[in-house]
């Protein structure tokens, strides 16, 4: 299959469809692969090009695939949507459009980031999470603070600064609201001191 110079891969978790081409854009063939059997064809395929839609998982395999010594190009989905087939909605038609819509001139492409990239930008996303999860935390506990009749000042650290404050006062509140809350401090100390060493890391 010499005369094949496009690889295009409509990815997935466990079973992915290529289609290949020749430069022009004629369908050798199109058919589902496994995991395994997808990093064997990568592997031992002569150099082409390999064209995928860009997404959590292309990055690992545009390296694979750069590895083996193909050309990668990752594609935006939203700049291979036009390229889908209207009649039906498959597998098969998407890895399809990936092979069209890479042949097209002027098409924007995504660079395939590092292992390295990557793990910065989990890092990242990991510490926009945790933060979410802990002010997600602040604001419940208040609102439950002040169903008891409990109205902590504003600021995360008056609430934080509560936590003695609630352990101090004996009957100002139901025990198991007490014990509730202290479940709440629990958490928020564990993600700040996780918060903490994603910065330090980051």
């Amino acid at each position: 299959m010499s005369d094949i110079s496009i690889l295009a891969i409509d990815l997935a978790k466990h079973s992915f469809q290529v289609c290949a081409t020749t430069a022009e854009g004629v369908v050798k063939f199109n058919r589902k692969y496994s995991r395994g059997k997808l990093s064997q064809l990568l592997a031992e395929h002569s150099s082409c090009l390999v064209a995928m839609e860009a997404c959590a998982t292309s990055h690992w395999w545009g390296r694979y695939a750069q590895e083996a010594g193909h050309e990668v190009r990752l594609i935006p989905p939203i700049y291979v949507k036009p390229f889908v087939k209207r009649s039906a909605k498959n597998d098969a038609n998407d890895a399809a459009a990936i092979a069209t819509a890479v042949r097209q001139p002027g098409m924007r492409f995504v660079q395939v980031k590092s292992q390295e990239q990557q793990t910065h930008a989990m890092l990242f996303r990991t510490h926009q999470t945790l933060t979410r999860q802990r002010a997600t935390l602040i604001t419940t506990l208040r609102g439950h603070f002040a169903e008891h009749g409990i109205i902590v000042a504003k600021g995360d650290a008056a609430l934080l600064a509560y936590e003695d404050t609630m352990e101090a006062q004996e009957g100002a509140m139901p025990d198991l609201v007490r014990e509730t809350a202290r479940l709440y401090y629990h958490h928020m100390a564990q993600l700040a001191q996780t918060i903490a060493t994603l910065e330090r890391q980051m």
